[in-house]
Formats: C-alpha cells, structure tokens, sequence
C-alpha cells in the first residue's frame, strides 16, 4: 500500500521523466513498447497505456517501473525522485540555436486550460499588452518558418505581375484595377503614449475603411518611398481580406508593430481581436514587401549590387523594406533584422538564425551590452554612413559569429531610428569547408585578450572574405578587414576582463543551495 501511495505521489514527475528518456534516445512510444516486451513480455505494457503513463493519467506499478529500469539501464530511485530530468529533450524540428525554448512539461501543467489562465496573469504581472503577446506570437511563427511564405508570394505576383521596380503612378493604378478609392486628408504629428506608457511622437499615416477606400495622409505625397508601401499593404488587405477593414491603421512613432491597437485594452487581456490584428498586419506587410519587391527579380537586383543597402535608393524604397525582403528572398536563409528607436526600444524583431535578442525589446533592461552596431549607432545619431561588424556572440557555452550591417534613417514624422540586417556566418563556413569550432575558438582567444575587439590576422582575414564573396555580400567582405567584436545579449554575461556594462552587484548572502550544501558537506563535524 505504502509503495502504491509513494508512486501515485509522484505519478505526473514519473511521467515526464520516462518520456524524457524514451524522447532521448530517439524512441516512439511503439519502439518503447516492443523495447518493454522483449524484456519482460509477462508484463510490458501496450502503447496506449505507455501515453497514459506519460501524461500522468495512470500509475504504473512497481514491477512496470522495474521494467523500466531495467530498460533504460537506471537505477528505480532514479524514476521517484521529483528532481528535473538531467537527459535534454531532443530539439524540436526547425528549432535555431540562440532561441530560447522550453519543454511543457509536466504535461498537466501545460495543458490549454491551464495556459489560457496562466498567460493572461503571466502578461499582467509583467505589464506586457496581449496586443504586444500577439506580435511575440506573429514573430516567432516567421522565425520557425524563417520567413517563407509561398502563398503570399504568389498573391502578391499574380496581382503585380512581377514588375520590378514599382512607381507610385503603378501602384495606384494596380489599387483602381481592385476597386479601391483614394481619399487624402490632413493630419500634423501628435504625441500619444506606447504599450509601455512612452510619449513617442506619432504620425498618423494612412488607413482602410471598409469595403474599399484608403484614406492617405496628404503628406506622403512629399514621402513617395512610404507612400507606396503604404499603398501596397493597402491593397494587401484588399486582396488577401476582401478588404473587410480588420488592419491596425499605420502610424509612425516607434510603437512595437508600427501600429496604434484597435482598441485600448487593459495590459494582460488577450483578447481574439488582438491575434487577429496582428495576423492581418503581418500578413499585408508581408504582401508589400513581395509586391513591391518580387521574390526573382529582387534577388537578382540583390545580386547585381552585392546586398548593398544603399542600393534601397535606386528603387525608391526605404532601407527597412529593402532590409526585411533580404530575410525572405536570399537563397542563404541565416537572416536576422532589428528596428531600433533611441533610446533603445526595439520596435520590429526577426531572427531567422536565432540570434540572441539585445539590449532592449519592448521595454529597456539595465544590463544592456552596448558593443551592438545598431546601438553604437543610436548613441551617435550623429553618424550617417552604415557600419558594419563581424560580431563573435558569447551566449553562456554558445559562441556563433555574425556578420550586420546597420543604417541610420528617419521615419514619417523625422524621428531617427536604426535599422540593422545580418547574417549568421557559421553554416556559410561549413560549406567551405572551415571548422567552425577552432576558428571560432582562435577568434575568441584573440579578442579576449584584445580586450574584445580586435583586427583578425591575414588567415582569418582571408577566410571571411572568401565566405562574404561566395554569399556575394558586400559588407560582410568589408567586415573582414574591421576589427571583430565580441558581443552579448547582457553586459552582466561579457565575457571581456573589463566589463563593458556595470559590474553586477553580488548577492550578500549565498543561494540557499549552495548553504544546503554546505550544511550537509559539514554534517557530523
């Protein structure tokens, strides 16, 4: 009885540990099922009654989980104590180094009546808008996805046929081929307050009214390059939504999503409309940048100017489109973009190769690391051509080496902000046959004892710049001959001997692990 009482205790613990194991080494839960009866067919359990075991619906008994052990080659302790499962789950499919993940486990905690509790408390108590949560939700499907989107590629070509570039004069005739009306009016900049509770100065540019008209501020008519992309999403939404009129109207003014919420809403309420919005946004910004700049004939431009953002000028577009359509056209798929506002709120996120995300995100934090491009920028607005960098990214064990290249603009209202676009290095290295781990490893060395930043010697040099000219990026060549930086996502975390953020305060007093320990190491004495 004691023995039924102690594993029933346990059971959800017990659970998640078996399917840890069985997920370690690869096994369905049929593989763990033949696994059982080859052992001990008398008592080997079916797979239906093996997923009961996982999720905690059923108690295996204790001859069961002595199978188990002797299938797994552990000890039965093992299975009843309630401590996490040393063995990682196996990556999820898709899943890029530098994103954080996390297993749901134990499954009872995780399961969709409990999140749909949780999160909204979760956003609460943390001030983060469910209209934010839904961006989150937005950006890391295009991450999983790294950016590709078939069906809207095609919608955006069927309707523009291909053409490349587009004027304003095209665009508006593609918006009367769809039925839509134009309507301009007049509004000057104001000053409203963000998700975070900011005063940002904000833009009113331009949106949809339901069935088929777009209103436009008259000054975009001085803005030709955000005039047509304001006109493409637009006409995104006519297309792809019939133009029912669920799209946040756009504004500038760095808020997260660009956008003013349909509604305002207290922080922590996730309602349906706030996905909504936020799918209907992604989906017609997605339909701008393809319409405006098609999926062949953009990387063949790319091509041509060796991924040259500058080159946004001769299209007529802004470096940001121009950056964002970089992520989904190249045919190398290692792509992160960041839109910084001073003093360093990050107003559009993607990281297609998993880079860790900076300093800043919706709110500031107060360990930033400020060896970043884009944030060597925002403190010195003052600087007008690009920079670019080869950073070496030390994220605890994780070290990876990048490549960006970032621009300081201006938005609709004037606002200065920064836009960055970059690279992860290491799958191009591969492909050339480098060994990734010891060129990263003597990269390290040099830097750390450079004091983190420091000019590569010819070998290195001549390596990199081999790697830029088979992708055919200009600024990753130019990187090469630049000094290589280390950078993290904290100043807490820097790895240099002198710290390029404050030096984190120490605790007074030791964690309570560490006094447990020490208690029991010096029991007895």
């Amino acid at each position: 009885m004691s023995n039924s009482l102690n594993l029933s205790r346990k059971t959800h613990f017990l659970g998640t540990k078996i399917r840890s194991l069985r997920k370690t080494h690869g096994l369905t839960l049929e593989d763990l099922s033949v696994r059982c009866i080859q052992v001990n067919a008398e008592v080997a359990p079916s797979i239906s009654y093996l997923s009961l075991i996982e999720t905690g619906r059923r108690v295996p008994s204790v001859k069961l989980l002595k199978l188990m052990a002797e299938v797994f080659q552990k000890e039965i302790g093992w299975f009843l104590d309630e401590s996490i499962p040393l063995e990682p789950l196996q990556k999820v499919s898709g899943s890029l180094p530098g994103i954080d993940m996390m297993s749901l486990e134990p499954n009872f905690l995780f399961s969709k009546e409990i999140l749909e509790s949780a999160i909204p408390a979760m956003l609460n108590q943390s001030g983060t808008s469910g209209r934010q949560f839904a961006h989150i939700l937005i950006r890391s499907y295009q991450e999983k996805h790294q950016n590709q989107f078939p069906d809207l590629e095609r919608a955006a070509e069927d309707v523009g046929k291909k053409k490349f570039p587009l004027s304003v004069q095209d665009l508006l005739k593609l918006c009367t081929r769809q039925g839509l009306k134009i309507k301009w009016f007049q509004k000057e900049s104001f000053t409203t307050r963000d998700d975070s509770g900011r005063d940002i100065n904000t833009f009113f540019r331009s949106f949809y009214d339901s069935p088929n008209t777009i209103y436009l501020n008259e000054s975009l008519k001085k803005e030709p390059v955000r005039l047509k992309y304001d006109l493409a999403s637009m006409l995104g939404h006519k297309v792809l939504h019939n133009g029912d009129g669920i799209l946040s109207s756009h504004a500038t003014g760095g808020e997260l999503g660009g956008s003013p919420r349909p509604k305002k809403q207290k922080s922590g309420q996730v309602q349906q409309e706030d996905i909504l919005y936020a799918w209907r946004d992604f989906e017609s910004s997605f339909f701008a940048g393809a319409l405006l700049c098609p999926k062949l004939p953009f990387r063949n431009f790319l091509n041509r100017q060796s991924y040259d953002i500058t080159s946004c000028e001769k299209l007529g577009l802004t470096p940001a489109v121009v950056m964002r359509r970089m992520t989904a056209v190249s045919t190398y798929k290692h792509w992160h973009y960041f839109d910084a506002y001073p003093p360093g709120y990050l107003r559009a996120v993607y990281r297609g190769n998993g880079i860790s995300i900076p300093w800043g995100n919706m709110r500031l934090v107060t360990d930033p690391c400020n060896q970043w491009d884009i944030f060597k920028l925002i403190s010195n607005l003052r600087l007008q051509k690009p920079i670019t960098q080869i950073s070496l990214m030390k994220d605890g064990n994780l070290s990876r080496l990048y490549s960006s290249t970032a621009v300081k603009t201006k938005d609709a209202n004037g606002e200065p902000h920064v836009v960055m676009v970059g690279i992860d290095l290491m799958p191009a290295m591969k492909s050339q046959g480098i060994n990734t781990q010891e060129f990263v490893e003597e990269i390290k060395d040099i830097c750390l004892g450079t004091d983190g930043a420091s000019i590569m010697p010819k070998n290195i040099r001549n390596e990199l710049e081999k790697v830029g000219k088979v992708l055919n990026i200009s600024w990753v060549v130019d990187g090469a001959s630049k000094p290589v930086n280390i950078i993290c996502p904290r100043s807490t975390s820097c790895p240099r001997l002198e710290l390029c953020g404050k030096s984190p305060v120490k605790s007074k007093i030791s964690w309570m692990n560490e006094i447990k320990d020490e208690i029991l190491i010096n029991k007895g004495k």
